[in-house]
């Protein structure tokens, strides 16, 4: 298992600086990782030093809590596509989940899924599933194969929350066949590997190079 292939190099803290997108961008190209996940403000730059590379580029939309205006994701979609990303991952709106407006919640995911394909780039939802119940991440996981979302993704390395095997197996449970990347408590190669083995297709971690190392 050539586990550099699974790991999307990730950093999205709020004090993110130019020096660590130029060294999250290294480590991708030495390490030969598949991706690198940046905030949208660093995409140009992200985009310029990985140009003609094999390492793909993906932001996070609506980051962190997912509750901003659906016109302002989707403007958020466009404008990163414009700047070259190459994947899109928007955040779900847990306050709109948890209210139980389902229709709004439809519509967003809906509208910036729209926005990623029509341009030809892929989209992944971040469910955030630390704050949610196990009906409402089926639920969820169901509006998003009626979407046709690319990729779920359980959540995002804010409050490094840990994987368990039993999250991973309910969401693969009710994604069908959808990719699913986990998020979060990826802190050593043994229980990465569990995590593959249980039919995770992307990893995403800042903590990249400790894993392969």
């Amino acid at each position: 298992m050539e586990l550099n292939n699974y790991i999307e190099n990730t950093l999205l803290k709020s004090d993110t600086t130019t020096i660590d997108i130029k060294k999250l961008c290294q480590e991708a190209l030495e390490y030969k990782f598949s991706a690198v996940c940046v905030p949208p403000f660093y995409v140009r730059t992200a985009v310029s030093l990985l140009e003609k590379e094999a390492v793909r580029v993906i932001t996070a939309i609506g980051f962190p809590m997912g509750y901003h205006a659906i016109p302002v994701k989707v403007e958020e979609a466009k404008r990163a596509i414009d700047e070259g990303v190459d994947e899109i991952e928007m955040v779900v709106n847990i306050a709109a989940v948890k209210d139980g407006n389902w229709s709004h919640v439809r519509n967003d995911i809906d509208s910036v899924t729209t926005a990623a394909h029509l341009k030809g780039k892929k989209i992944k939802v971040i469910l955030e599933t630390r704050f949610l119940t196990g009906e409402e991440i089926k639920k969820l996981c169901e509006i998003c194969c009626d979407i046709q979302v690319d990729g779920i993704k359980n959540t995002m390395e804010l409050e490094r929350e840990d994987n368990t095997l039993e999250m991973v197996t309910l969401l693969k449970e009710h994604t069908k066949g959808i990719d699913l990347i986990a998020v979060g408590g990826v802190r050593s190669k043994t229980f990465a590997v569990k995590l593959i083995e249980a039919g995770v297709s992307k990893l995403g971690t800042s903590l990249g190079p400790q894993l392969i190392k």
